[in-house]
């Protein structure tokens, strides 16, 4: 079977049992709601920068949460079930592709949600939403990769925000100034340089999983 048919079968399979196990999606959108419903609640009206960095502490921790059980979910002798009808490479791209449609899903809904309670100013809304797909597509490529590291220390979740720190940092504050520049509708003569950088950084992502998943796998 061709990678490309390995892929398509690991994404519907991760799609039918997340439609089985309805509550794991349903808790992470719960969680999403109900943080905006509380910042609302905290702050009626937010402006600004803080409408920027709340925004995005908000999308973060939904991430973290919804892209976890990637791997760490997964027991031993499912993944070397796994391993014995695929590819190394098809299991991190099938996962990757599929935790991004499902940060993808999730940002929309928070950006919905957030606008309707607590306003939405941006000015260049395309550049807005097109920095929130990056940042989904940054996250759920960084967090696969350090989910399926994660599995291999016994399931050890807390190396999920220790390994990440370094990459979801400068990710994030590459996030923040473009989500900034969108909002005030200025030209920022930056603004290329940080789109360039933070498609580098899930360019690299990919090329680290591509070479490292299949160590891991075997180990």
């Amino acid at each position: 079977m061709s990678l490309w048919k390995q892929i398509q079968y690991l994404i519907a399979k991760d799609i039918r049992l997340e439609w089985r196990q309805k509550y794991a999606i349903n808790g992470i959108l719960l969680y999403v709601v109900s943080s905006v419903i509380v910042v609302y609640l905290a702050f009626i009206e937010i402006e600004g920068a803080a409408w920027v960095t709340v925004f995005w502490i908000i999308l973060l921790f939904a991430s973290v949460n919804a892209v976890a059980k990637s791997f760490i979910q997964e027991s031993s002798n499912r993944q070397r079930y796994y391993y014995t009808l695929a590819s190394p490479q098809a299991i991190i791209v099938s996962k990757m592709v599929y935790n991004v449609l499902v940060l993808l899903l999730i940002a929309m809904l928070c950006l919905v949600v957030y606008s309707w309670l607590l306003g939405n100013e941006v000015s260049n809304l395309p550049l807005f939403i097109g920095a929130v797909a990056l940042g989904a597509v940054g996250f759920a490529m960084c967090f696969t990769l350090i989910s399926a590291i994660a599995s291999k220390a016994n399931n050890n979740a807390t190396l999920m925000p220790i390994l990440s720190f370094p990459i979801i940092i400068p990710m994030l504050g590459l996030l923040i100034n473009i989500s900034k520049t969108a909002l005030l509708g200025v030209d920022d003569i930056n603004l290329n340089k940080d789109l360039v950088v933070l498609l580098s950084l899930d360019m690299i992502m990919l090329t680290l999983s591509w070479v490292l998943f299949p160590i891991l796998w075997k180990d």
